[in-house]
């Protein structure tokens, strides 16, 4: 049996349905800044953290290998590039970049740099960012670390000029500490480094060669944790208890000198690639020193990075075992290897600030 509606009862059930739907709308979007408050989005932005886990290292590659060396990287499959301003080559490591024939697309690519001693002020660390950004030809990073935990006096720069002079040496130099400015704090620096990422300049920032009580206390004001600190590990230098303390913080471990530093070891200093426990775990699958010692790193969940300026070296340090289209053999340490090799410990340092600056021990 058909119902008859009159046109005003049609006009009265609509604009009452009208009405409902408003209401209901007003309180949903009533509620969104209460909802807005229950969402912890640095979790969310540290859930989302992913980082290569084998990057190339730029310290020490000249402007006339930048080129090469950048092109054959991106070809050969690496997705993440170390660079910092006291390495003074980031502009040519943004020339090569910009100017690559790999194809791999900026996006693809994960870009870290770093905070020099002497832009630790407030004031000075957003123009500091902006100057590498404008070396290396980026519009925002993915990585900025403070490359370590002291500040020096500031030092002037031009920040409409890529590249840095001769002088420009200055902002890697402390003359034996007496340019350390002890009137910095770290908490000052770590406010104005997460006015970066709200910013947009830079989507994760992280330090380098942090002991655990700095990160400790770094960590109890954050308002954006570090997402990485980056140290020197090897097998001659494990820091188990520093890597440990990360771990239980959700803060990554990135591995630099994971082969050693032939070139800061001393003349009486052993030779970690010569090392005859490493050699004979090398034989035994096959595989070099290196691979060696960066599969170890990796096993440990840690993340690496390496420096080579030759190709086939290149290709080799990513031929491990972490999970990437290039380990078709990969390595695989059993724990007797793995334990044989934590016996090598011997906390031998190839990176000594306290050679660098007078009454500043880091590390002890």
């Amino acid at each position: 049996m058909a119902v008859y509606v009159s046109s005003r009862n049609r006009l009265k059930i609509l604009t009452f349905v009208a009405s409902s739907s408003s209401a209901a709308l007003y309180l949903l979007i009533s509620t969104i800044p209460s909802i807005l408050k229950m969402i912890n989005f640095t979790n969310i932005a540290l859930a989302a953290f992913q980082m290569p886990k084998v990057g190339l290292g730029t310290l020490g590659i000249s402007s006339s290998e930048a080129s090469t060396v950048i092109n054959e990287a991106l070809s050969l499959g690496y997705r993440l590039i170390d660079c910092a301003p006291v390495y003074f080559n980031e502009k040519e490591i943004g020339d090569a970049f910009h100017e690559s024939t790999s194809g791999v697309p900026r996006t693809d690519v994960f870009i870290t740099s770093k905070l020099a001693s002497p832009f630790h002020r407030p004031e000075h660390v957003e123009p500091a960012l902006r100057k590498t950004l404008n070396d290396l030809r980026l519009g925002y990073l993915d990585l900025f670390l403070i490359h370590w935990p002291v500040a020096f006096k500031y030092v002037e720069f031009d920040p409409s000029a890529r590249g840095w002079p001769d002088e420009g040496a200055e902002i890697d130099e402390s003359d034996g500490g007496a340019r350390i400015d002890p009137n910095v704090s770290i908490r000052d620096t770590w406010t104005a480094m997460e006015k970066l990422v709200d910013k947009g300049l830079v989507k994760h920032i992280g330090v380098a060669n942090f002991p655990v009580m700095l990160l400790h206390d770094l960590l109890s004001y954050a308002r954006v944790p570090p997402v990485v600190n980056q140290v020197e590990i090897h097998p001659y230098n494990q820091q188990t208890k520093l890597s440990s303390y990360c771990k239980s913080r959700n803060v990554a471990v990135q591995a630099y000198s994971p082969l050693g530093l032939p070139s800061y070891k001393g003349t009486e200093e052993p030779d970690l690639l010569s090392d005859p426990v490493l050699k004979e775990i090398a034989a035994a699958h096959g595989v070099t020193v290196a691979q060696i010692c960066l599969q170890w790193s990796l096993q440990q969940g840690y993340h690496v990075i390496v420096k080579s300026s030759k190709r086939n070296h290149l290709e080799e340090n990513l031929l491990v075992s972490h999970k990437n289209e290039f380990a078709s053999n990969p390595i695989q340490l059993t724990p007797e290897e793995m334990g044989r090799i934590a016996s090598l410990d011997r906390n031998l340092r190839f990176t000594r600030p306290d050679d660098w600056w007078k009454d500043m021990p880091v590390f002890n």
